[in-house]
């Protein structure tokens, strides 16, 4: 049995669905949005790329046609051999779908379409909606976790340009994805931490910095610093505490910075008097970055509480700003469960105290990756219009009773923009416009092929004022 059948890649109900069509119907037209309306871009689109390339590309085979019919049978379902055989005979096993979508990493506001998919023929009308479930999955988490990542970095800018000398160049380094172990399987973590490279350039998750390389040709989105876990440090037992951190200075002085886990028995004796005094002479000699990690404690007070305590120990320099920065030889890392609240809170208490926000940079994990649904931005699949046997395009949708609850736009849709806005307006009012749903997909092709680096200069677009 394959790992993968894409026929079996939906819901149960949809097996039935082409028995349920006016006969005469050509093509189904949908789309994809999110529920709501909102005056400003909240929702950043991201991720279709990676499903083109990891499943939409494979193609039906003899074998998936018999396994699904045999699971449809046993499991109370009508099973359309004879359109999954035109898939197989007439498209070579490619599903005829033509997909449009907006740029990836564009930030647009709720409400207007990301993409629209129609089948390409005739026979297999059916095909546009039988898809909904694998595209949804396939848009709402990336393009989720994009959005998330890119609140934390619209959070983080402010503190940044009001305290540090150079808050662009320390931006894309000012959080880590650290949640790899927080998702459910090894694909989340690479979609999901491939989205938080969208807006930053750190990152632990080495399925995520794989899966920007396959998908969108990124040498190497991402960087990390060596660093120790408990494990490492532990191993020394208490009494060699001072041995287990000098020993992280030895052997990783040379690649520039290193992060220590400092907490493992008294974290104010190992930041004041180990880091702080002991070895402060071999820390400095090194020449690298020490960055502490502070791993439990009040989640605001204690790393605020450890810049102060190395602040003292190591001293600072006051910044163009007028804000104190620490030594280049030591920094802090907070990554204890940490929320964007809780980066609201260290960076608000550290400006007030007079330090940049350059001083500490976070480690996110399951705030990022796996604290969030598809209603956390209300994702959803409407089918919008409805091609009959003569060729005519008709608008289809809810009509709900309850005024109060707002329908979706009907019929095919075309988004524009106007001045520094993106609009959704019917695709027979286009005229001369430029049409932002490009052609992505057909019929077993990629027609657009998003570099990683172009996706990042889509998002760094919705940074301008």
């Amino acid at each position: 049995m394959n790992n993968q059948n894409p026929i079996l890649n939906t819901d149960s109900y949809k097996l039935g669905h082409y028995l349920q069509y006016p006969e005469g119907t050509r093509a189904i037209s949908s789309y994809v949005t999110t529920r709501g309306h909102s005056y400003k871009p909240e929702v950043m689109f991201f991720g279709l790329q990676m499903f083109l390339k990891d499943y939409l590309s494979q193609a039906v085979t003899m074998a998936d046609i018999d396994e699904a019919e045999e699971f449809a049978t046993l499991h109370g379902q009508p099973f359309d051999r004879a359109g999954w055989l035109r898939v197989l005979n007439a498209h070579g096993g490619h599903l005829p779908l033509r997909i449009e979508a907006l740029p990836e990493g564009v930030a647009i506001r709720r409400g207007v379409p990301v993409m629209q998919v129609v089948n390409t023929d005739p026979q297999l009308a059916w095909l546009t909606s039988y898809m909904e479930t694998a595209l949804l999955r396939a848009v709402w988490y990336p393009s989720t976790v994009a959005t998330l990542s890119w609140r934390l970095s619209q959070t983080i800018r402010p503190f940044l340009e009001r305290t540090s000398d150079q808050a662009d160049q320390l931006m894309a380094t000012m959080v880590s994805d650290f949640g790899a172990r927080s998702t459910t399987s090894l694909e989340q973590a690479a979609l999901g931490g491939v989205a938080h490279l969208v807006h930053f350039h750190m990152s632990d998750s080495l399925p995520a910095i794989r899966q920007a390389r396959r998908c969108y040709g990124a040498l190497m989105a991402g960087r990390s610093v060596p660093a120790s876990e408990h494990t490492t440090m532990t191993a020394w037992g208490q009494s060699r505490e001072t041995d287990a951190y000098s020993n992280m200075i030895d052997r990783f002085g040379r690649f520039g910075a290193y992060s220590v886990v400092s907490d493992s028995y008294d974290l104010h004796n190992a930041v004041s008097e180990i880091w702080g005094k002991t070895l402060q002479t071999k820390v400095r000699a090194a020449g690298a970055t020490l960055i502490v990690r502070p791993d439990s404690g009040d989640p605001i007070d204690t790393p605020v509480q450890v810049v102060a305590q190395l602040a003292y120990a190591y001293g600072t320099r006051l910044n163009g700003k007028g804000f104190k920065v620490l030594d280049d030889t030591v920094r802090v890392i907070q990554s204890d469960g940490v929320t964007l609240q809780d980066i609201q809170m260290i960076l608000g208490r550290l400006e007030g105290m007079g330090f940049a926000a350059e001083n500490i940079t976070f480690g996110v994990g399951s705030t990022l990756l796996q604290k969030l649904s598809r209603d956390t931005l209300s994702f959803t699949m409407l089918a919008s219009a409805l091609q009959d046997e003569a060729g005519s395009w008709h608008d289809i949708g809810r009509r709900p009773a309850n005024p109060r609850e707002r329908p979706l736009t009907a019929g095919r849709q075309a988004i524009v923009r106007d001045g520094t806005d993106i609009l959704a307006i019917p695709l027979s009012e286009l005229g001369q416009r430029e049409n932002l749903l490009k052609p992505v997909w057909q019929d077993g092709r990629i027609l657009k092929d998003w570099g990683f680096e172009e996706v990042r200069q889509n998002a760094a677009a919705a940074m301008q004022p």
